[in-house]
């Protein structure tokens, strides 16, 4: 049996020990700057995570601008094609911001880098949520495209083949022979004999039509969507109604001189999103006579 100076030597060996260790460590991590192995483990993986976050960000910058080319085309190129409204960047950008959405990330290690990440994720989501919704009416309206093609007001209004038709005025600035000043003609002047008859030059729906004694005088307004629309003034006679369907070459009126003109012809006009344009860029010269008078509907074919 050990006695118990026996016992005493070896607690005493044992305390001496566990002194010596604890110095040694003490010097070790703090005197020397060497850190314990759990330390160093973690700072280890907070840099491989933080490496990371960085990488994400450098892949969300990249993202965000291959959104920004992918806007500006949809806006200038594939909306503006089919007649669509520009997406103002008010809308694209709307909804983002507010600190209390990413309170929860703040007190965390590196939560300015957080904070950034999260925030540019919730700005891409948001953008590209709002440019698929565009390429998916964009898509819808690709797949009408056979309607736009019969909607867009290229056909001529009047018979240009009969040799009866004289284009009075052309579209822009002109010394107006009522008001006797030079104005900005909004259309362009075709005169021709009373009666001539008028067609509608793509299909649409009529808007007005309206009797006047002023200005426009007798007129009609066909909204054939897509952005454009198109106005027939000064007529003698009107064949459509507010609300009345039609078609490229139905007979809509006949020429007249009701309104402020003086003589008989055909002010049209060509609307394209709000602004005038000139209808000469949309007559079509290239069809034969017996091409054009396929396409006419007269007065007592048009349904």
């Amino acid at each position: 049996m050990m006695s118990r100076s026996g016992i005493f030597r070896i607690a005493a060996i044992i305390l001496a020990a566990l002194v010596s260790f604890v110095m040694y460590a003490f010097l070790l991590f703090f005197f020397l700057g060497m850190k314990p192995p759990k330390t160093v483990m973690l700072e280890r993986r907070n840099r491989d995570l933080l490496a990371r976050l960085d990488i994400i960000d450098q892949r969300l910058d990249a993202l965000n601008g291959s959104l920004l080319e992918m806007e500006m085309r949809d806006n200038t190129v594939y909306r503006s094609v089919f007649g669509m409204d520009r997406i103002p960047s008010d809308v694209r950008n709307s909804g983002f911001g507010g600190s209390e959405r990413y309170a929860s990330l703040e007190g965390l290690i590196h939560s300015r880098q957080l904070i950034s990440t999260e925030m540019k994720m919730d700005i891409l989501t948001k953008k590209a949520g709002v440019q698929t919704k565009s390429l998916d009416e964009v898509s819808l309206l690709s797949r009408r495209a056979g309607e736009m093609a019969a909607s867009v007001p290229n056909f001529n209004p009047v018979d240009m083949t009969t040799g009866r038709i004289t284009i009075t005025s052309p579209f822009g600035a002109r010394f107006h022979p009522v008001y006797q000043q030079t104005m900005v003609h909004t259309g362009l002047d075709l005169a021709g004999p009373v009666g001539e008859p008028i067609y509608a030059t793509g299909d649409g729906v009529v808007e007005s039509a309206e009797v006047d004694f002023y200005g426009y005088g007798n007129s009609i307004v066909i909204d054939h969507g897509f952005g454009y629309k198109t106005r027939y003034a000064h007529l003698r006679t009107m064949h459509v109604f507010k609300g009345k369907k039609v078609h490229r070459g139905d007979q809509i009126a006949t020429m007249g001189n009701s309104g402020r003109t003086t003589g008989p012809h055909l002010h049209y006009e060509v609307i394209y999103m709000g602004n005038n344009v000139n209808p000469a860029n949309y007559m079509n010269d290239d069809l034969t006579q017996e091409e054009y008078r396929s396409m006419l509907h007269p007065v007592k074919e048009v349904k």
